[in-house]
């Protein structure tokens, strides 16, 4: 795998046995989760399909699972591998499948970067043609709602069910979290960044 070439934006936050992965430096706002269930605010500083660099508010062991959630790649989970001033670094664990989309998540992002458009501003959303889809909230209970509109990273949902804030749910076949509630339902983030043909297809 390959990843778009940038004039020395490359940083090296991640130990030395990952630069097999092409790392971008890139600011995004998210949040990211301990072994504790404690969860605290988090700025991504780089990122790569091997290891992330993130600045967090609280110290965190090195070993410790951590699972991060960032607009336009959704979550990534790993283990700390060191901590510096103001932060940490973690190895990114997944299957080669998921590695493989991330790392074309990144290449996108980085073109986006360079274009001067990655500047953390939400993706284009549409409204759906097809808005009827099934919900299966976390105890399995599937309802039927409306897609209001829909984006890469998100989408918004018209339903009586109030699923409490970052719970997990999947939304046809896409697995999601809470993120907000508005008065005709919630807002939900996917937990991986979809492609937009593949969900222009899917939501019609």
């Amino acid at each position: 795998m390959t990843f778009a070439r940038r004039q020395q934006g490359v940083l090296s936050r991640i130990v030395p046995d990952r630069r097999r992965y092409k790392r971008i430096s890139v600011t995004l706002l998210g949040r990211f989760m301990r072994e504790s269930k404690e969860e605290h605010p988090c700025k991504l500083i780089d990122v790569s399909a091997g290891g992330a660099a993130i600045a967090s508010p609280v110290a965190v062991s090195v070993g410790e699972r951590v699972v991060a959630y960032f607009d336009h790649i959704g979550g990534i989970e790993g283990v700390v591998v060191r901590g510096f001033d103001g932060g940490f670094a973690f190895s990114i664990t997944a299957t080669k499948h998921k590695r493989e989309k991330l790392a074309a998540q990144l290449t996108w992002l980085a073109n986006r970067s360079e274009l001067g458009s990655a500047d953390g501003r939400r993706h284009e959303r549409i409204t759906p043609k097809n808005g009827e889809h099934t919900l299966q909230l976390a105890e399995g209970i599937v309802l039927t709602c409306r897609v209001l509109d829909v984006s890469i990273s998100g989408a918004s949902i018209a339903t009586p069910a109030r699923p409490e804030i970052g719970t997990e749910v999947v939304l046809g076949k896409l697995r999601a979290r809470v993120m907000r509630h508005h008065p005709q339902g919630f807002g939900v983030q996917f937990l991986d960044t979809q492609n937009p043909t593949a969900l222009r297809r899917y939501f019609g």
